[in-house]
């Protein structure tokens, strides 16, 4: 009966080592490539990330490429005004420039950051304000997300003129000498009268007052003097 014994105990598989580590290799293996697997997804999503941030970028630049371009054209024709002795007030308040090269202004600036030309811009209902939408030039790419190759980001972004001055008291003019009566002078001849000279005007800015006297050599007034450009929250 020992002998017996002996052999069927001698018959039966015996567990070790090897057998628990051939048990176990599936499972390594699975577990590597769900692993793999995540970490291929988590690369997509920061690819997308990067192209989504790259497209942000270029919708900033583009609005703000269009409000820079209308504060531009503002500051051109408040002087303009000023020097014929126009009406000034609504160039200063913001109201009369044009948003076709605004707009245009944009799209170059969405094509020098990534982005496609073929951007929309909307002037907003308030003077000076642009909302630009644009697509980024390159698509996330191939991966293991079906369909991310030909997947193109978007992004949107706001951006207004606003005036930093208002007209504020203006100077008397300068009371015109009298002169000694002399020989009648001969009459003028007939056509358009002499432009008058600019008279100057003083602003209220946001940093306080500014007198522009544009018959003074040397007067410069620039756009940032006049406007500010921000990002709309």
């Amino acid at each position: 009966m020992s002998a017996a014994a002996d052999g069927g105990a001698a018959g039966r598989p015996v567990a070790g080592p090897a057998r628990d580590a051939g048990q176990a290799f599936p499972l390594y293996v699975t577990a590597v490539a769900a692993l793999l697997l995540l970490a291929l997804a988590f690369f997509v999503v920061g690819r997308a990330g990067a192209v989504k941030n790259g497209a942000q970028t270029a919708a900033d630049a583009a609005a703000l490429a269009a409000a820079q371009d209308y504060r531009e054209q503002l500051r051109a024709g408040f002087l303009a005004a000023l020097g014929a002795g126009g009406d000034w007030a609504g160039w200063l308040a913001g109201t009369g420039a044009q948003t076709g090269p605004a707009c245009r202004a944009a799209a170059a600036y969405a094509g020098l950051n990534d982005a496609r030309p073929d951007i929309r811009c909307d002037p907003g209902e308030a003077p000076g304000s642009f909302t630009v939408t644009v697509t980024s030039a390159r698509p996330v790419g191939r991966s293991v997300v079906p369909g991310t190759e030909t997947r193109h980001a978007k992004a949107t972004a706001t951006a207004e003129v606003a005036p930093r001055c208002t007209a504020g008291p203006q100077p008397a003019p300068a009371p015109t000498p009298t002169a000694a009566p002399t020989r009648q002078p001969s009459p003028a001849p007939t056509g358009t009268p002499a432009p008058q000279p600019a008279q100057p005007v003083t602003l209220t800015c946001d940093d306080g007052p500014l007198v522009i006297d544009l018959q003074r050599a040397g007067a410069v007034v620039k756009a940032t003097d006049l406007f500010t450009v921000h990002l709309a929250d």
